[in-house]
């Protein structure tokens, strides 16, 4: 095969033809030919050549072109394709008669009249004669051609779906591999894993399907589009189909919860207060809700309106059994609902499905207790709090109980607190305020001393005893763990020290800090770790400086949070 008059037309023929057949850019397979025709040429005139092909966009016409590049003499490899400012010379001169060849200096040509002299960078372009491709070479030249065309559809198709990503496609069924089933959606196949089916669905070839677009990656064998039918996103997407006003953004979902295939949770809010949001999402007679239930095999659908209010908005979320109390643990990210005993099974729900929703919905861990279970656990702090005071303060059963029902919980309230608080409580003179004063602050100096002397004998030095903010049991408690000197506690995390949730496949879990038991804050273990630093010279308090000034004026960046540590 030999690149002649005759078939010069027929590059640009079959480059259009392919180019129209795969739905890519004609240049791009022009390119192609060019590379496949370049290594052809290589292998007739030697590997080491450096030969450019140039394909005429208007005649077709192919042009072989040799380049050599002016190379220092120390970094000469290659004396087929490079040669030095000397053996360049002769040849910067006036293009010889009859030849096609000209100089290139920083991708532009030059005149070597005007130029003086080759210069290192320069490139020689000299023409030679066009190849004769043999069986093989036009082979080679074929493979060639056809994987840069391969490459330049699998571009085409990752840039086509890569803006997709996040919306729903609509495809074919083709087959079923090992679970997973390959859809056509159009230009391109989308698979949709075993675990983004819902369960009860089967399909077959050339059944329509409808699926959410969860990722699109380019990979070595192609862009791999990844589909979902199972995704908390799939159902948003489809009420936004269904429903105009939050397609029109009157309306947003604010929380998605889904068990595939049984039930799920919507969270909607309207920003008109003329629209309800719950009953624009349903529809007349059910007909948009319906519609949705329709696609997702019949999944039941709770749609709640949502709150701001925490404790409101997990009222909602646990529909339809009614909730007596809510008690929130903000620092933990959990929640406490108390129901009436006979609601205690709906709002757990079958297998634990609603209070599990209700939990994705929120975000928060939910524990659920009957009105019973509560109050037998308030009789027993009441309890454990009557017994310590009477054994503290050494006082009756009902002094105690008096103490406890006026919201005191610890010695040190008791014993630093104002003298009116306890003069206000009834039967208590101010004798009696006093003389339980004086035996709270006498039990706490035991404890203390009591705390010192234990942390001593476990090895505590003195530059962790006096380091101010630690009270004696709370160097006690970090003598326990191994916390002995003042390099050592400047050596603690913050998260080791407050405590703090960390999230490991998807599933909170507590991470108990050795300070934790004394309330101490993630803010506060922060700044006494660094106050540590600094009194031990490993931090520089200047560098410190810009961090207060920014905090101060508003601009500060919170730490990042215990629970995000993976």
């Amino acid at each position: 095969m030999a690149i002649t008059s005759a078939n010069q037309l027929e590059l640009l023929q079959t480059a259009e033809a392919v180019a129209r057949e795969k739905l890519i850019d004609p240049a791009l397979v022009i390119e192609a030919m060019e590379e496949s025709l370049a290594r052809a040429a290589k292998s007739r005139y030697g590997a080491d050549m450096d030969i450019h092909v140039s394909i005429d966009r208007k005649t077709g016409r192919a042009t072989f072109t040799r380049v050599r590049t002016v190379t220092a003499d120390e970094e000469m490899e290659n004396h087929h394709a490079q040669f030095t400012v000397d053996q360049a010379k002769p040849y910067f001169t006036a293009p010889k008669s009859g030849r096609d060849e000209y100089w290139l200096r920083d991708g532009a040509r030059i005149d070597p009249a005007e130029a003086g002299a080759p210069q290192i960078g320069d490139e020689f372009h000299e023409a030679v004669p066009p190849v004769d491709l043999g069986r093989i070479a036009a082979q080679s030249a074929k493979q060639v051609i056809l994987q840069k065309v391969r490459e330049a559809e699998r571009d085409r198709q990752y840039e086509e779906y890569k803006d997709r990503k996040g919306t729903i496609i609509n495809g074919l069924v083709r087959r079923e591999e090992y679970g997973n089933v390959i859809v056509d959606v159009g230009r391109g196949e989308g698979i949709l894993r075993r675990n983004e089916k819902i369960g009860r669905e089967t399909y077959r070839p050339n059944d329509r399907i409808r699926c959410y677009v969860k990722d699109v990656r380019r990979e070595a064998r192609g862009p791999q589009i990844f589909l979902s039918r199972t995704a908390p996103e799939f159902m948003a997407e489809l009420f936004k189909m269904e429903v105009p006003e939050i397609y029109d953004g009157i309306i947003e979902i604010k929380a998605v919860a889904r068990d595939p295939g049984s039930r799920a949770k919507i969270a909607v809010i309207s920003y008109d207060s003329s629209i309800d949001p719950v009953g624009a999402c349903v529809g007349m007679r059910g007909s948009r809700v319906q519609a949705v239930v329709g696609e997702l095999q019949g999944e039941k659908i709770d749609i709640i309106p949502w709150n701001e209010d925490q404790a409101t908005f997990l009222v909602n979320a646990l529909q339809p059994a009614e909730v007596s109390k809510v008690v929130i643990d903000e620092d933990a990210a959990r929640i406490e609902v108390v129901v009436p005993d006979e609601q205690l099974s709906l709002a757990i729900g079958r297998r634990g499905q609603n209070v599990r929703l209700a939990s994705q919905l929120t975000g928060l861990d939910i524990d659920i207790m009957t009105e019973a279970e509560e109050s037998e656990r308030r009789q027993a702090e009441f309890a454990e709090r009557t017994q310590l005071f009477m054994d503290a303060l050494d006082i009756d059963e009902l002094m105690a109980q008096l103490l406890v029902a006026e919201g005191f919980t610890e010695l040190e309230e008791v014993a630093y607190v104002e003298l009116d608080e306890l003069l206000s409580i009834d039967g208590f003179d101010e004798d009696t305020a006093e003389e339980l004063q004086a035996r709270a602050r006498e039990k706490l100096e035991a404890i203390n001393t009591a705390a010192l002397e234990n942390a001593r004998s476990l090895g505590a030095d003195d530059t962790l005893i006096g380091f101010e903010g630690l009270t004696p049991q709370m160097v006690e408690a970090l003598a326990k763990d191994g916390v002995l000197t003042l390099e050592d506690f400047a050596t603690c995390a913050d998260w080791e020290l407050a405590g703090g949730w960390t999230t490991e496949n998807g599933e909170r879990k507590k991470d108990d800090g050795i300070l934790e038991p004394f309330d101490v804050s993630l803010e506060e273990a922060q700044t006494m770790v660094m106050t540590a630093r600094v009194m031990l010279g490993w931090v520089d308090p200047t560098d410190l400086e810009p961090a207060a000034d920014a905090e101060a004026e508003g601009e500060g960046v919170d730490a990042e949070p215990a629970e995000a540590r993976v």
